[in-house]
């Protein structure tokens, strides 16, 4: 019997083009629903900040201490993070800042404040805060730890947080705060801006644009301060490694040392208008009623090298009656005995000693108890704005003002170790009863252990820290 012919399979062609047809629509329903799929599941952020404040909706400064941590997978370098911290000024009042801890240093921590554009109901301003190359990177869900920042009037009247809109009294633990805006190369990357742009927003990627350059790390071998500070207790004052002096002993009126006389208002002439360091001393004519100022580093490292700083001598009182022997002194100083050191910088407008002012002394020590020293005097009244310099190298010490030399010294009158640097402000004597006091006041210290620089040299170098918000760094190492 033959066997039945079998029968070619049918092609299943209609449920191929039902699937395709299937998918096609899916496909389309998907690309419809996408945005509200991406609103409910957006990107996990790379980043994360967190806050917290310790201080009160009106307090002499705002404290914000914040956290960045790495929520990616991959090493996250902090000079590619910009944080902004948002708030509203005070009746147009000006504001500065300063780092007051970072567990990889504030020399590595630079800001500036920046009015905005378009102002919003809680904020006009922001403190934007950016790391140099040397803060290093955070390696994978790695913390920054805290970053302990302040924000002050430079009036140093009180300031109201109750209208900034990055201030919340609560968080006085740490907690995501999206109210605080970090950036990434440029790019919106965590918290909401105050005109409702959220780091999932799309229109983000429009900051590209605003992307600074990265920091650089600072030099090495060089201390650098432009005395941004609230005040002579302010933390990060003794934070970047200043001393205000409180001791007993001289020079001057012994044992009147007093913290009083050191403030840091703005003032004309300044770089940018800015604060100073002013050192007010000051006096009724008897010693229970005289307050000398100083303000030292607490640190004795600094011996080659270039010694700079801008300063403001004064040939008149502030208040009261002329003709005091005051000393405005920029110096260093540092060892014993054998290896005691010290160079001098002394203004004297009513001179001292016997001898006439204006005048400036410029000194090298050897022996102090012996009185061995060689010294220049430049007979001029200095009463403005100077640069004054100190140049150490190969044993040779040379004294410089406003880019002119005024004295060397070698041999043994070098240093023979390694010094503190000083501002001081004292009475030689007290010649008369009456109350007056007197400024001194010091724009910037800039300090370099491997190069001996020129004025114009210091000049542009101090431009380029502060033009990058760069207040202060100190990476000279102590001498082991």
């Amino acid at each position: 019997m033959a066997s039945p012919r079998r029968r070619t399979p049918r092609r299943r062609v209609w449920p191929k083009i039902r699937l395709l047809l299937l998918v096609a629509v899916v496909a389309a329903g998907g690309t419809a629903l996408y945005p509200v799929w991406k609103a409910a599941n957006p990107d996990p952020p790379e980043l994360t900040v967190r806050y917290r404040t310790d201080t009160p909706a009106t307090a002499t400064a705002a404290k914000p201490s914040l956290e960045v941590f790495n929520d990616t997978g991959k090493p996250l370098p902090l000079s590619d993070v910009t944080l902004r911290y948002w708030f509203t000024a005070d009746g147009g009042a000006s504001y500065a800042f300063n780092c007051v801890n970072a567990v990889f240093g504030c020399s590595n921590v630079a800001g500036r404040i920046v009015a905005m554009d378009k102002p919003a109901d809680t904020a006009d301003h922001y403190l934007e805060v950016r790391f140099t190359a040397a803060a290093g990177s955070l390696k994978p869900g790695a913390n920054s730890k805290g970053i302990d920042l302040q924000l002050f009037r430079t009036d140093h009247k009180k300031l109201k947080q109750s209208d900034d809109r990055s201030f919340d009294a609560e968080m006085t633990s740490y907690k995501a705060a999206e109210k605080v805006t970090a950036y990434k190369r440029g790019v919106l990357a965590w918290g909401q801006e105050p005109d409702g742009t959220k780091a999932s927003d799309d229109k983000k990627a429009t900051a590209k644009a605003s992307a600074p350059d990265p920091l650089p790390a600072p030099p090495a071998g060089v201390l650098f301060d432009d005395f941004t500070y609230q005040g002579p207790k302010d933390p990060a004052l003794f934070k970047h490694g200043w001393l205000v002096r409180t001791s007993k002993g001289g020079p001057g009126v012994e044992s009147t040392w007093s913290a009083q006389g050191v403030s840091f208002p703005t003032a004309e002439g300044s770089h940018a208008d800015g604060q100073v360091l002013n050192l007010r001393a000051s006096t009724d004519g008897t010693k229970a009623g005289t307050k000398q100022a100083s303000l030292g580093t607490a640190a004795s490292k600094f011996r080659d090298g270039t010694y700079a700083a801008r300063i403001h001598f004064s040939d008149k009182p502030a208040t009261g009656d002329s003709g005091d022997h005051v000393n405005q002194t920029f110096y260093t100083i540092g060892g014993k005995g054998s290896k005691y050191s010290e160079l001098d910088n002394e203004y004297m407008p009513n001179g001292g000693w016997g001898r006439p002012g204006p005048k400036l002394d410029t000194v090298t020590w050897y022996d102090h108890k012996t009185n061995d020293r060689v010294y220049e005097t430049t007979n001029k009244s200095l009463d403005t704005w100077h640069t004054m310099l100190i140049r150490v190298k190969d044993g040779v010490v040379a004294y410089w003002l406003d880019g002119k030399k005024l004295f060397l010294s070698n041999g043994k009158y070098a240093p023979r170790a390694d010094m503190s640097v000083n501002f001081n402000h004292w009475f030689i004597d007290l010649p008369f009863k009456g109350d007056r006091a007197w400024d001194m006041k010091v724009d910037w210290l800039y300090y370099n252990a491997n190069e001996t620089l020129s004025a114009k040299q210091v000049q542009s170098a101090v431009e380029g820290f502060t033009d990058e918000g760069m207040n202060y760094f100190d990476t000279v190492r102590e001498s082991r």
